[in-house]
């Protein structure tokens, strides 16, 4: 695993953390944020998959 990987990973993570507070303590600006930055890591992810192949 690249460190651009282990980057897009840890943004998911963050993200559907970060998502979850939101959701938990009703803060719906939290939680679409969170929504966006895992959206964001995911694409991340996609893109350096279709890098390698």
């Amino acid at each position: 695993m690249d460190s651009d990987r282990v980057a897009a990973a840890a943004k998911q993570v963050k993200g559907s953390v970060k998502e979850a507070i939101g959701k938990l303590t009703g803060d719906t600006k939290v939680q679409a944020e969170g929504a966006a930055e895992k959206a964001e890591g995911q694409a991340e992810k996609a893109l350096r998959d279709t890098e390698d192949k």
